[in-house]
């Protein structure tokens, strides 16, 4: 079967997304499919958790005082709100560290209101508004935690890269020279392997917190209990969490890959929207969640904006809609 999302407008088709889901148990077994669960994709963003997990493993975050909305923060993509550079800084001095230490570049803040109060003040954006700032700030308070030099973290070599290339592939059930490797928007490793392992690693991920796993439970509860650190203010990330009151942990990746663990069922899904179609993302996320009853009525009228985001054109008027079509096949 297949899931695709069509932009209408004026009740005509104008342009199709096609999306590949993988709907994995804890055991590893595929539950359910759409397009090519085998396919391979980059991890991006939907890594942050894992990447979060040594700091937790390795007694660091306890050692330092790290606390459940910093840890948060380290597994977001958040939007550079002032709520998010609080809690980064916060992070960062954990190290004795300032945000000259982060290597992930600048971009301006996500955060509409952040960019026009920035705008209006006539200041630049900073590194901290960088929505992967508060990963790169954990992996600082990793290396400095374990007397890695802080100097060069970003290098796939470094300490800091090998230890969370290994977390990865752990809990995606590979070797970890089977998962392959690249650069990743913000300067450090993306990780690429098929998209069954990565519904594997969520699915794994939401289990092993279920059951009282120590650094599972507090990255699995940080993300839940702090879900505006996680994205920000109208994301999909935050208000899936917000609405199913953490029944769901839920994280985006770029170029269209999503992630879902359901701890209560067992369950990891994965998304990959082909073309990497950002818009395409809710739509095709909240659809494949209905078909697997894992949204209540209510939860889902409460995300329909996400479900069926509206087209506008520069004047403001409603001109179309996206809209998922298709269904999940069970495997």
């Amino acid at each position: 079967m297949s899931l695709q999302v069509e932009v209408r407008r004026g009740g005509r088709v104008e342009s199709v997304h096609r999306v590949h889901v993988a709907v994995v148990d804890a055991a590893g077994r595929l539950r359910a499919r759409a397009g090519e669960p085998d396919r391979w994709v980059f991890a991006r963003s939907t890594a942050k958790p894992f990447q979060a997990l040594p700091l937790v493993q390795t007694g660091v975050a306890a050692r330092f005082g790290v606390t459940e909305e910093e840890l948060a923060v380290a597994c977001g993509s958040h939007a550079g709100a002032p709520e998010h550079v609080a809690v980064v800084e916060r992070l960062l001095a954990r190290a004795g560290l300032g945000e000259q230490a982060l290597g992930c570049g600048v971009h301006a803040p996500w955060d509409a209101s952040t960019r026009r109060a920035l705008r209006a003040a006539g200041a630049d954006p900073r590194p901290v508004h960088h929505n992967c700032s508060g990963k790169h700030a954990a992996m600082l308070v990793l290396a400095r935690g374990l007397g890695w030099p802080t100097d060069g973290y970003l290098r796939p070599e470094h300490p800091v890269q090998r230890r969370v290339w290994a977390e990865m592939a752990r809990w995606a059930g590979m070797a970890e020279e089977a998962v392959e490797v690249a650069v990743d928007g913000c300067g450090v490793l993306t990780f690429r392997l098929p998209l069954r392992q990565l519904a594997l690693a969520y699915a794994r991920l939401g289990a092993a917190a279920r059951r009282g796993e120590e650094a599972p439970a507090a990255v699995v509860g940080a993300m839940i209990r702090h879900p505006e650190l996680v994205a920000g203010r109208d994301r999909l990330c935050t208000d899936l969490m917000r609405v199913t009151a953490g029944r769901l942990v839920a994280k985006l990746g770029a170029e269209g890959v999503y992630a879902v663990a359901a701890p209560g069922a067992e369950l990891g899904i994965a998304w990959k929207v082909e073309d990497g179609a950002f818009r395409a993302v809710g739509p095709a996320v909240l659809a494949a969640l209905e078909q697997l009853e894992l949204l209540t009525e209510e939860e889902l009228g409460r995300l329909q904006h996400h479900a069926f985001p509206e087209v506008h054109n520069t004047r403001g008027e409603r001109v179309g809609e996206l809209c998922p079509v298709g269904r999940l096949e069970a495997a």
